[in-house]
């Protein structure tokens, strides 16, 4: 398995990925809606990744296996983070090693951009990535509360 950074010819097998980021959403949510913001996403990360700022890693076996975005922000109290917006594994290649990569290359990419964060954000019934993330060493720092009216 090899990473490296997004190119335009990687475009529809990374937008193939995309339906993945639904999965683990709050279950009162519309899942046609969560389908189109979460392509929405992907579309916005690939169209953008060239700025300053941003990057889109894929890993490749023959062919695209997973992908990651992410982009410099900053955080409220004013320190600058990598955000990363999605990371995707094709399903075949969950818990071989592809997620973890992808994440050691943005962290390596966060490192020397002379950032000391990483941040993204979960659903909270997305207990996979939860798992996931915290043995990457993320802890939790803010939580979201929802009520659904009826």
């Amino acid at each position: 398995m090899k990473v490296r950074r997004y190119e335009d010819g990687d475009h529809a097998a990374v937008l193939g990925l995309a339906p993945r980021l639904a999965e683990g959403v709050a279950p009162w949510r519309s899942p046609e809606g969560v389908l189109a913001a979460v392509t929405g996403w992907v579309v916005e990360a690939l169209a953008r990744s060239g700025e300053p700022g941003r990057i889109v890693l894929v890993a490749e076996e023959n062919g695209v296996i997973g992908f990651v975005s992410g982009e410099l922000r900053t955080h409220w109290s004013g320190d600058s983070e990598l955000y990363v917006g999605e990371l995707v594994v094709a399903a075949q290649y969950e818990g071989r090693g592809v997620g973890r990569a992808l994440m050691d290359a943005m962290a390596e990419h966060a490192t020397q951009q002379g950032l000391a964060a990483i941040t993204l954000d979960t659903g909270a019934s997305n207990a996979n990535a939860r798992a996931f993330y915290s043995r990457l060493g993320f802890a939790e720092e803010d939580v979201k509360l929802t009520k659904t009216l009826s």
